[in-house]
């Protein structure tokens, strides 16, 4: 094999590699035995068809196969010659071009790679970190959040409509002209007046609705509503109220600490005392370590790869489609165009881009590294949050690519932790500009 570099721009390779005959007829050899151990033939005993009955016969895929191996290998032995690492997809030119027995085969490849700059000192850095402050008013805000995550619902004496701060469990169902819909059906459907968790005028029509009553209204849809069938369209919406109901909240007692598993009390508002602490010292420390990483990169000027940038566009629209979808609604619910939210978001991708950049090229000079267990580790830790299993999540990872956005964030954090470590931090009482968030998984032990 043979390969030239041209270097198109500070940021994109181009390597053009050229491979002899003998590396061909070797790729198509090696594939054909790959083949030979695993097909079954009438008339012939496993493992004892002939190669040239083999790659007569799966022709097409052999060289298919021996052709994606073979540029594989020269990826892997070019890139690690010239110790270079692709920060995004390889683009390889000459995918449509067929294997020949005998002849040269020749390809191009493009990638995108770190810019060469040279580092800024990161030794030493002087950064300020907030005291954690244990704060009384605090931690009852965080036990009061506790008994609400465990109130039980009960229902409300009387025949009255539901309000807000109520649960109401209905069920309903949509029309148009006449005709149910059936996507817009659902039953045994609990409800919070009052928690923004529906259409304005859905809500409307269920305060007017007593216990074991039905109701009706035509309610007209917003244009960017989620599910394209009712979107921008007047439905007739009927909504059965079966129970309204309230949260009572358990006492805080040591009889609520036993059932969540704790001793008394007392264990659960020290563990909450702890879980507070922690998390202040996370957040705090998260804001120091954001101060370290500006501070860097207004010493540094370099090149930014556009893929990097575009793909975190990709990831930045794809969290805004999602919370967006949360309140059933699209993209299309802020009224600007594709084009108009990715030049908005332009800044703050290239300012993400260039703090990977920063990172990455820091853990490449201490010689970090991100191995599969830290991968595993890691999904297995989202598992736990989301409640996901971990075969599905793992497969989704390696299915969109998410697994090497997932590397690079290690690999950026530990970059930070580092830097982090070799600075000089004063401790201040100036205040975080935000507040942990604390849930049940934070205080049990």
């Amino acid at each position: 094999m043979e390969f030239s570099v041209e270097s198109i721009s500070p940021v994109e390779k181009k390597i053009n590699v050229t491979v002899s005959p003998s590396e061909v007829d070797a790729a198509i050899i090696g594939s054909v035995a790959v083949y030979k151990d695993s097909v079954r033939l009438d008339g012939f005993r496993p493992g004892k068809v002939p190669a040239s009955v083999i790659e007569k016969r799966f022709h097409d895929q052999i060289y298919t196969e021996a052709r994606q191996d073979l540029i594989n290998a020269n990826i892997n032995e070019i890139t690690n010659q010239l110790n270079l690492e692709p920060i995004s997809g390889i683009n390889i030119d000459g995918l449509d071009k067929p294997l020949q027995r005998g002849e040269f085969f020749s390809y191009s490849m493009k990638f995108e790679v770190l810019p060469e700059f040279e580092l800024p000192n990161y030794e030493g850095l002087v950064v300020e970190q907030e005291k954690v402050v244990e704060k009384e008013e605090d931690i009852n805000k965080i036990l009061k959040r506790i008994q609400k995550e465990h109130a039980k619902l009960v229902p409300v004496e009387g025949k009255e409509p539901g309000k807000d701060g109520q649960i109401v469990n209905l069920d309903f169902e949509a029309f148009e002209d006449g005709v149910p819909l059936p996507d817009i059906k659902t039953e045994n459907f609990d409800l919070e007046l009052g928690a923004n968790a529906s259409l304005p005028e859905f809500e409307e029509l269920v305060k007017t609705i007593a216990p074991g009553e039905t109701g009706s209204r035509n309610i007209k849809f917003p244009d960017d509503f989620i599910s394209p069938n009712v979107a921008g369209k007047n439905i007739e919406m009927h909504v059965t109220v079966h129970a309204v109901k309230e949260a009572q909240l358990p006492p805080l007692d040591d009889d609520f600490a036993k059932s969540l598993k704790l001793e008394n009390l007392e264990q659960l508002k020290d563990n909450v005392k702890k879980s507070y602490v922690q998390s202040k010292e996370m957040l705090n420390r998260g804001v120091a370590q954001k101060n370290l990483l500006d501070g860097l990169l207004k010493q540094c000027e370099f090149p930014l790869p556009e893929s990097l940038v575009e793909l975190e566009i990709k990831f930045l629209l794809a969290d805004l489609a999602g919370r967006l979808e949360k309140q059933g609604r699209s993209l299309g619910a802020l009224g600007k165009s594709l084009d108009e939210l990715k030049n908005e978001m332009m800044p703050q991708a290239k300012e993400f881009a260039r703090s990977q950049i920063l990172l990455h090229t820091i853990a490449k000079k201490e010689g970090l590294s991100v191995n599969e267990n830290e991968i595993q580790a890691q999904i297995f830790k989202n598992c736990l949050r989301t409640g996901q299993d971990f075969k599905a999540m793992r497969e989704e990872y390696e299915r969109s690519g998410l697994i090497f956005q997932l590397r690079d964030k290690l690999l950026a954090d530990k970059a930070m932790d580092l830097v982090y470590a070799k600075a000089n931090i004063k401790f201040t009482d100036t205040p975080s500009p935000e507040e942990p968030a604390l849930s049940e998984a934070n205080y049990q032990e």
